[in-house]
């Protein structure tokens, strides 16, 4: 291991002395990559923090030269996404890798989190983890809905109008919010500034400093594994522990191979099918918000449906918002409401693995049923998915702690 070790983490000399006696390069470098030692056992489950980072990086570095031509005007917003399209030299590009960043943004994000779930990461020592986890995807969450309303399309503004009214459903404060949030008595062109302002500069600072901390809490307490074992409980005679690599360069070259497959994907979707048949980019957004039609069928964009399936699911507009909220929030108590003895889904009971794979099933049906009318049976497949939902995270107190559970191996294992 000595001589494959990364020489940023060794003794330097010359420029480098001049910088690490005036800033901890080498030592940062040291504790968070060449002598951050993770599990020799990861799969490819653990590939996408890192794709995470990469989509992060696209979308800043696309956001930036897209603002340098965007228009934050009611009047002059949709006419300037069509210049950036038609005439701005490679700007169709640039903005097609923005809006499929996005998308691919929550699929990623969205299969961090199911990885956590399958492997317990969100257990005793990582609490915080997963609760700065969630917090990043209320932002992602917010970053992506103010970005939305940007475009100035028919889809654009009669979703953002579906979605800022529910706040109106708050009893009290709900119809002052709701105009705060506008800075009008409707959307208009101080609505779109203000959401502007949000996606470009309040949020992504947000963001990034949420992510920092979720990094440094990462390896402060170290990474899960699939076997759901603390390996800094087993060290060899040098301190090392014996299940663990340096994070580079073995897991970043990993990492390498997952960047290019995952990139080759992205472009493929990039020049091929940006619009994705109308989820990624609706088809009613390619003309410009008119405020005297209505669209037949208002849906936000994909990865918010399975949310906004449990809000029209409730006839009730305030217990509708109300299952809406909880949705969104009741997923940061997980480490609360699972009481296994175990971490990694490898070593639990049936129970828990029919609930995860109900909850899998749950989570797609709603997405699929968020893009349908509210109509009929739709409307009852919604509240039964629902119900499922719900159920996943409330009986799981019960369920986890009578599930029997298989005996944890003392070393990581290297099957799955």
């Amino acid at each position: 291991m000595a001589r494959i070790e990364s020489e940023v983490g060794k003794p330097q000399g010359g420029f480098m002395k001049w910088i690490d006696d005036r800033f901890p390069f080498t030592k940062t470098m040291e504790q968070h990559v060449t002598k951050y030692y993770a599990a020799k056992s990861f799969n490819w489950w653990y590939v996408f923090g890192v794709l995470a980072f990469v989509v992060l990086a696209i979308q800043l570095l696309t956001g930036i030269f897209l603002t340098m031509n965007y228009k934050p005007s009611a009047d002059e917003a949709f006419a300037s996404v069509e210049y950036i399209m038609r005439d701005v030299e490679w700007g169709w590009l640039i903005r097609y890798m923005h809006s499929t960043g996005a998308s691919f943004f929550f699929i990623v994000v969205y299969l961090h989190m199911f990885r956590a779930m399958l492997y317990g990461s969100y257990q005793k020592p990582r609490e915080l983890i997963w609760i700065i986890g969630m917090l990043i995807l209320l932002v992602l969450m917010a970053e992506a809905f103010a970005g939305y309303l940007l475009p100035w399309g028919q889809m654009s503004y009669w979703g953002a109008q579906v979605i800022i009214s529910l706040f109106g459903a708050i009893p009290g404060v709900g119809d002052a919010l709701v105009e705060f949030i506008r800075g009008d008595y409707s959307i208009s062109d101080i609505t779109l500034n203000r959401f502007f302002a949000l996606h470009v500069i309040v949020l992504p600072l947000a963001l990034i400093g949420l992510i920092f901390v979720h990094i440094v809490a990462l390896h402060h307490v170290g990474s899960n594994n699939p076997d759901g074992i603390e390996i800094k409980e087993n060290k060899g005679p040098d301190g090392v522990p014996v299940d663990g690599v340096a994070f580079h360069p073995y897991h970043t070259s990993k990492d390498l191979v997952a960047i290019v497959v995952f990139l080759m994907i992205f472009t493929a979707v990039v020049f091929f099918a940006p619009e994705m048949g109308g989820y990624f980019l609706e088809h009613a957004n390619f003309e410009p918000a008119n405020v005297s039609a209505t669209p037949e069928h208002i849906a936000p964009v994909w990865y918010f449906t399975p949310y906004y399936s449990i809000l029209r699911a409730v006839p009730d507009k305030f217990w509708g918002f109300v299952l809406f909220a909880l949705a969104v929030i009741l997923p940061m108590f997980l480490p609360w409401l699972d009481r296994s003895r175990v971490r990694s889904i490898r070593y639990r009971g049936w129970m828990y693995k029919t609930a995860l794979s109900i909850f899998v099933v749950t989570f797609l049906a709603l997405l699929w049923l968020g893009l349908q009318p509210a109509e009929g049976l739709y409307v009852i497949l919604a509240r039964i998915f629902s119900a499922l939902y719900f159920a996943f995270f409330l009986l799981m107190p019960y369920y986890t702690s009578i599930d029997k559970t298989k005996p944890v191996p003392d070393r990581v294992t290297y099957h799955g």
